[in-house]
């Protein structure tokens, strides 16, 4: 599988995506207009090895909820990845069973690697 799950009104997303190109063969999903259904978040969670693994802490919601405050379980991670979009970690690629998620300079260049080669 190919696939680049991204949030298209996101800046870092979009230079993300140049810097991989070309993405012949890729599935981009919009993850803001076209929502993640429970299998490919379970699809990403076993290739990851943990709903924590995806979940941004960065997102607003976090803390303007008081999630931040909590202990949260991988069941609480899934639900909340699924009830809003913004808790997941961007972007996240999937190079068959390679992941890569979030935007740090490491990830992205080990995504570019497996891309291109």
């Amino acid at each position: 599988m190919k696939k680049i799950y991204h949030l298209s009104t996101c800046d870092t997303c979009q230079r993300i995506l140049r810097e991989l190109q070309p993405l012949d063969g890729f599935v981009l999903q919009d993850i803001k207009t076209e929502t993640m259904s429970q299998s490919q978040i379970e699809e990403m969670k076993n290739a990851a090895g943990s709903y924590e693994a995806l979940f941004s802490k960065r997102a607003r919601l976090f803390r303007q909820q008081g999630w931040h405050e909590k202990e949260l379980s991988e069941t609480d991670y899934k639900k909340l990845i699924l009830d809003h979009y913004t808790f997941l970690k961007r972007p996240v690629v999937q190079v068959g069973k390679q992941i890569f998620i979030g935007n740090s300079k490491k990830v992205v260049e080990a995504a570019k690697a497996a891309i291109h080669s």
